[in-house]
């Protein structure tokens, strides 16, 4: 019983409980309720004042918007409102200018015409004066007009010629002041060297005991030099030294670079002297077409022929006068460049052919023609121009010039060869003769080589074995005596030597 009434008195207690739960709950709901409504309210009014601002926003935008546009329109009203004005006053100032043209127009007319009639009046006036003067003259007017001509022609003849011959020698006399000014200065601007060369080269040996191995076994060392090089090798008693002898300087430095190569290896003997001469005569070869080079780079001259620079190398080989052959032509190549230069002709092309002139001395075979011309011959073979062609064939006067680097070239060479100093004829003469000598005996059938040596006392003719028999060249040298005694000068005795010898020469592999 204790226990149902506990029951009973918790259910009552847990209806109670709920009860006052639910009355809770349903005041709770009423205020949130009600605070939601006011919270809407205030959102209302917010949303309605924000709504009020925007829409006075947009329309004070557009009332701008409407006053811009208001502006811009009456802008483009004065704009055209202006406009229409300058084009009217445009109008009104072209149609003052078309009304003064018309009126100037008209003026001119009557202007013309009343020139029109002025001519006519001075022809009929001219004419009538012309009628008068041909009754008084008792000429017509072409022939007095004619006569007039004649008279004014005789006239101006005269005093032409005379304003000719007084122009003519005034330039006379300038042209010869000027061109010795122009050859003194040229002269003065370029240096040069006195003559130096001779037919001799002295070779220095470091003692005496080198002559004796130099002239070998009976003699037979320097014989086979002098046969090899032509040239005379004089051993005396001068101290460390041996003369080389020869009019050809090419010769003489063949021997001279043999005989150095020879003394410093020490081995002397035939077969190696004819070795290292054969070595040394392509050495000067290369050296020759190295000089050439060097040369024309020297001076400036551009796309000359491979040969030609070979023959402007051989040049220091050579002499005129005893003027090196190649100093000479640099200096005759600068004296054109100056005077071409002074001139106002092209430098260039003076000093190209300045340094070709003598191209012709240093041919590789005995010409016919002279020098001049077989150096004009040489120029157009290798594609010279004609300017520098004639230039170098023209400079002796064996053929007419034809331009203006003919005489330039001209003058230098004899400034160039005729300054004191410059040349010896004594020298150039003895090697004429040497020469001369050697390209007799030359001529003959059968004969390989020929060198005038001891100063032209002595000449040595070397044949071939298998052309000459021994018979052949006792005749041979007899021969030799009898033409050099009919058809050349000499002082003294000439003593032909004529040398055959057979070589057999075999490989082992």
């Amino acid at each position: 019983m204790e226990i149902l009434i506990g029951v009973i008195g918790l259910l009552v207690g847990a209806a109670i409980a709920w009860f006052l739960a639910g009355k809770v709950a349903n005041s709770r709901a009423q205020k949130v309720l009600s605070d939601a409504e006011k919270d809407a309210e205030v959102i209302k009014k917010r949303k309605l004042l924000e709504a009020k601002e925007e829409t006075l926003a947009m329309k004070t935008t557009a009332e701008k918007e409407m006053n811009s546009r208001m502006a811009k329109v009456q802008n483009d009203e004065n704009r055209s409102k202006q406009r229409q004005m300058t084009l009217n006053q445009r109008q009104e100032e072209l149609n003052k200018k078309s009304a003064e043209i018309d009126d100037v127009k008209s003026n001119l007319s009557h202007q013309l015409e009343l020139v029109d009639k002025k001519n006519v009046e001075l022809d009929r006036l001219h004419r009538q004066s012309l009628e008068k003067l041909e009754l008084m003259s008792g000429f017509s007017a072409e022939e007095a007009k004619e006569r007039l001509v004649e008279s004014l022609k005789e006239e101006a003849k005269t005093d032409a010629q005379s304003y000719v011959n007084d122009i003519m020698e005034e330039a006379k006399l300038t042209a010869n002041k000027e061109a010795k000014r122009i050859v003194i200065q040229s002269i003065q601007r370029v240096a040069t060297e006195t003559s130096i060369e001779n037919a001799i080269t002295v070779f220095h040996i470091e003692s005496d005991e080198v002559k004796g191995r130099i002239i070998g076994r009976e003699g037979r060392n320097i014989r086979a030099l002098e046969a090899a090089t032509g040239v005379e090798i004089v051993v005396d008693d001068t101290p460390e030294a041996i003369v080389l002898s020869g009019f050809d300087p090419v010769r003489r430095e063949i021997a001279r670079l043999s005989l150095h190569q020879l003394v410093a290896d020490g081995r002397i003997h035939p077969a190696r002297i004819e070795e290292v001469v054969s070595k040394v005569k392509k050495q000067i070869e290369e050296e020759v077409i190295e000089t050439g080079k060097r040369t024309v780079i020297d001076l400036g001259i551009h796309g000359l022929h491979p040969e030609l620079i070979r023959m402007v190398g051989k040049m220091k080989y050579r002499s005129s006068y005893g003027q090196n052959l190649l100093q000479h032509s640099r200096e005759v190549a600068n004296l054109c460049a100056i005077m071409a230069a002074e001139l106002g002709l092209n430098p260039k092309k003076a000093k190209r052919a300045g340094l070709l002139h003598d191209i012709g001395k240093v041919p590789d075979d005995e010409p016919e023609l002279p020098h001049a011309l077989f150096g004009m011959k040489l120029a157009e073979k290798y594609k010279e121009k004609p300017d520098i062609c004639n230039a170098i064939g023209a400079h002796h006067d064996e053929t007419e010039m034809t331009t203006l680097l003919a005489p330039i070239v001209q003058v230098c060479d004899a400034i160039s060869g005729a300054r004191p100093g410059a040349r010896r004829e004594i020298v150039e003469a003895y090697i004429k003769r040497l020469n001369d000598l050697e390209n007799l005996a030359l001529s003959y059938p059968g004969v390989v080589k020929t060198y005038a040596i001891q100063a032209g006392r002595e000449l040595r003719v070397i044949v071939g074995a298998d052309k000459i028999n021994d018979t052949d060249t006792e005749k041979l040298s007899s021969e030799i005596a009898r033409k050099i005694q009919t058809e050349m000068t000499y002082p003294g005795q000439v003593k032909i030597t004529v040398i055959r010898e057979t070589r057999a020469v075999s490989f082992a592999k």
